[in-house]
């Protein structure tokens, strides 16, 4: 393996650092790296500021804990949205996803993650318990699981499903448009759109 030999320690730090990003090879971070090193020193400040004011400043959502600028995000805090749908899902892209349909005019419920033994991420450490308190208290009608359709996220919804089947609340999953396998992020905005609009009573899926 040849290693790289750069002229500037300040180059290879920057370079490691843009390496760490997923999916970024050395290569594409000496790139991202050297494209920097051309722009105004005024744009690079700007460009490093925003990273930083986003780990610092960004919040969770005191209701759905999806990803806001604000203690309530701008889709709980919407008047126009009905409160007694919630779409569970299992990230921020998810919910992105899901918003980019136009399709579902409820509210979310990000779980951050999904259930994996495989991982050591188990229900516990999921926001789990914040849903069920939600539906308990009274204003959620239906319950719409929305994870990804793989084995993880099939276990996930069955987990929550067991936890919810007893309360005053419908459960309903998205209709299989989604292929089995499929993660949200990656379906098209028409099959997503038509699964959500077709969701299915999750009980009716179990003995399929």
């Amino acid at each position: 393996m040849i290693t790289e030999k750069f002229p500037s320690r300040l180059l290879e730090n920057a370079v490691n650092e843009f390496a760490k990003l997923p999916g970024i090879g050395r290569k594409t971070a000496l790139r991202l790296v050297l494209h920097l090193l051309k722009q105004e020193k005024s744009e690079v400040e700007l460009f490093g500021h925003s990273l930083i004011q986003l780990r610092n400043e960004i919040k969770h959502c005191q209701i759905c804990h999806n990803i806001s600028d604000v203690d309530t995000c701008n889709i709980c805090s919407n008047p126009n949205r009905h409160p007694e749908e919630v779409c569970v899902v299992e990230n921020i892209k998810d919910v992105m996803a899901i918003e980019n349909t136009q399709q579902f005019s409820g509210l979310y419920h990000v779980l951050g993650g999904i259930i994996s033994p495989m991982d050591g991420i188990g229900p516990s450490d999921l926001e789990i318990n914040s849903l069920i308190e939600r539906v308990k208290s009274g204003t959620v009608k239906e319950v719409v699981l929305a994870l990804s359709t793989t084995m993880e996220g099939d276990t996930t919804n069955f987990f929550i499903y067991k936890k919810l089947k007893e309360l005053d609340v419908k459960i309903s999953t998205l209709a299989r448009g989604v292929s089995i396998g499929d993660e949200l992020e990656y379906a098209d905005e028409i099959t997503l759109g038509r699964s959500i609009k077709n969701r299915l009573d999750f009980e009716s899926t179990l003995s399929q």
